[in-house]
């Protein structure tokens, strides 16, 4: 991976960075000295509006549509991205849709398409971009942004909780496979975090009342870049293979009564 000493200005690929968690980890990532590609798929003015900030913080920007539904050919934002900014140092795979169906009731098409946004996009784009580390010979980040429910299931979630639970173990393959070559891939698995997919875009976190979480509201998307950062700056050199929960102590509950419950009930012997 490229140092800090100004001789190569390190470049991510952020995916999905149009709104929400991704915006965040562009900006994050912009602030901490890196050039940042950017993807969007159907919202060309939110990854424009995510490019001006990273702009803003004296980094330069490219920005491309992926939609990880025309699989394999959209992997290739990867190279196209990584060959106007130069090289690529650390991939994110923010990209992501989920359902809220019941099992019994979901059809074909739209697992296959939770399936390939959630699973088979990341594992393919995370194919190319180790590919072009391995080229550059000095190493790399890989970071998956999970879920919470890669860990636990949620009713209505069937084929987001199967494609973030392989993403999870797809994780720890790459980790062990991609060691000796000095990349590091690691998952971040957020709870309930305020941005567009979850209406809550431009929420005021602290005012949000949250029982089921140990914490008592939602997280924000910052929160999030936050761990990201670290994942992909040069201070995790020796952290590859976990799973990072974002969750304000969602887990310890079980992400069904967290998001749930509706008193502090639970707090009390």
């Amino acid at each position: 991976m490229s140092d800090a000493t100004g001789l190569s200005t390190p470049v991510a690929l952020v995916t999905g960075a149009d709104s929400g968690i991704g915006r965040a980890v562009a900006v994050k990532l912009a602030r901490q000295g890196m050039d940042v590609g950017i993807t969007y798929h159907r919202d060309r003015q939110g990854g424009e509006d995510t490019a001006a900030e990273v702009r803003g913080a004296g980094r330069r920007a490219a920005v491309a549509r992926l939609d990880l539904t025309e699989l394999p050919g959209a992997a290739e934002v990867v190279d196209a991205l990584a060959d106007e900014l130069g090289r690529l140092d650390v991939l994110v795979n923010c990209a992501g849709t989920g359902t809220s169906t019941r099992f019994l009731d979901l059809d074909h098409a739209t697992v296959q398409r939770v399936i390939d946004v959630d699973l088979i996009g990341p594992f393919l784009c995370s194919q190319r971009a180790a590919r072009r580390m391995i080229a550059q010979g000095d190493g790399g980040r890989i970071v998956n942004i999970t879920s919470v429910h890669e860990h636990q299931p949620r009713v209505g979630a069937a084929p987001y909780c199967a494609a973030k639970g392989g993403l999870g173990l797809l994780t720890q393959v790459m980790a062990l496979e991609l060691a000796e070559y000095g990349i590091t891939v690691n998952a971040v698995a957020p709870g309930e975090i305020a941005t567009p997919m979850t209406g809550q875009e431009d929420t005021d976190v602290g005012s949000v009342d949250r029982p089921g979480i140990p914490l008592g509201r939602p997280g924000d998307a910052r929160e999030v870049a936050s761990v990201v950062a670290f994942l992909a700056g040069p201070e995790s050199s020796y952290t590859t293979g976990a799973s990072w929960a974002v969750d304000g102590g969602m887990l310890r509950m079980g992400p069904q009564a967290g998001s749930h419950l509706r008193s502090d009930a639970w707090r009390r012997p």
